[in-house]
């Protein structure tokens, strides 16, 4: 990739943490990026597809370095712990606010909704993979919806991102709550034999219940 493209979208980047996504022109991104604002359309044809562009490249970027943290996933409680440690890096970095912004302008733009979903969806299939995992025999296995489950996973943590902009204690008192269902299911994996069986055998017949 040529300097001035990788100039262009981190300009793109910043100049969504800096202006919103109100602010988002060629001559703003452009001045961030110190170069010509021609240059915008020459490369990415459009302000609105250079956004497209910088979004996925950045998270690109960011689930890739947090992959070898999800790798080292052994339970629920840790992805949680993995979680908050990638929301602080995440705030502190700006990117919530990005974020903030991309769900703002979703709204009403079609092509905004589609990349921040397929965003959202590189996080989520981190996540998804991990609770394959450490579900992995787990009494809630057999039932458990896991590309659901991740995606509610995903979508509570970026629900929490933007409530802590508003509530931070309410939303650290929501990540407690994340965290002791994750040393509930901790001690459901510690039960003897006996027990699982009994936990199972009631799972699945809530589950029948409810198809």
């Amino acid at each position: 990739m040529s300097d001035t493209k990788q100039r262009l979208l981190d300009g793109a980047m910043e100049t969504l943490r800096k202006q919103g996504i109100a602010g988002v022109s060629a001559r703003n991104i452009a001045g961030q990026a110190g170069v010509n604002q021609a240059l915008v359309f020459y490369h990415f044809g459009s302000v609105d597809d250079l956004l497209v562009a910088a979004c996925t490249a950045a998270t690109g970027e960011r689930v890739a370095a947090y992959r070898e943290r999800f790798a080292t996933v052994g339970s629920l409680r840790e992805l949680l712990d993995v979680g908050r440690a990638l929301h602080e890096e995440e705030r502190d970095l700006g990117n919530v606010a990005v974020l903030a912004q991309m769900l703002a302008g979703a709204q009403h733009d079609e092509k905004l909704a589609r990349v921040t979903a397929e965003t959202l969806g590189m996080w989520t299939a981190e996540i998804e993979s991990v609770l394959r995992r450490v579900l992995a025999g787990s009494p809630f296995a057999e039932m458990a919806d896991v590309p659901g489950l991740a995606a509610a996973i995903s979508a509570s943590f970026v629900g929490l991102e933007l409530y802590e902009g508003v509530d931070r204690p309410g939303a650290e008192r929501a990540m407690a709550a994340l965290e002791q269902l994750g040393a509930l299911l901790e001690v459901v994996e510690e039960l003897g034999p006996v027990a699982r069986r009994a936990l199972r055998s009631k799972i699945n017949k809530a589950a029948a219940r409810r198809s």
